[in-house]
């Protein structure tokens, strides 16, 4: 059975294994990155086989007006059993009147697909457009988008 916690206090080995599971190297590469990215985050959502960290939902913003979900995460062998999308949902719940939800994401079908049956919209169906500005610290390579 999975549980979930919000606001865990999460080894951070174990969450260099799940990050490094799902290829997301520019973390695994920059660990005091993430351990200072997850202390600073509004929210962290994980979620618990046992004892075993199988996914992660990190979201940043102001709690209010926006809200950005920077990663969310769960090993392959854990997806399309609702893993995912129970993290939103928590999200969600959490954030009932939240005026803007945002993400950035790759465009393998499958991602796109999760999270069209979410609701979310491509921005250009919007008719909005969304930038990035990299900074020399950034490879646009190694982002998980």
């Amino acid at each position: 059975m999975i549980t979930y916690v919000k606001q865990a206090k999460l080894d951070i080995t174990a969450v260099l294994e799940l990050y490094r599971a799902v290829e997301w190297t520019n973390y695994t590469q920059q660990p005091q990155m993430l351990e200072q990215a997850l202390a600073n985050s509004l929210l962290v959502i994980a979620a618990f086989d046992q004892e075993k960290l199988v996914g992660l939902l990190r979201a940043v913003g102001d709690a209010a007006s926006i809200l950005f979900v920077q990663d969310i995460l769960v090993l392959s062998d854990y997806q399309r059993r609702g893993i995912g999308r129970r993290l939103m949902e928590m999200l969600l719940a959490s954030y009932p009147t939240i005026y803007q939800l945002h993400l950035l994401t790759g465009r393998e079908e499958k991602t796109m697909a999760f999270y069209e049956s979410l609701g979310f919209k491509a921005v250009d169906e919007l008719d909005c457009v969304a930038y990035t500005y990299p900074t020399s610290h950034t490879n646009l390579m190694t982002l998980p988008l």
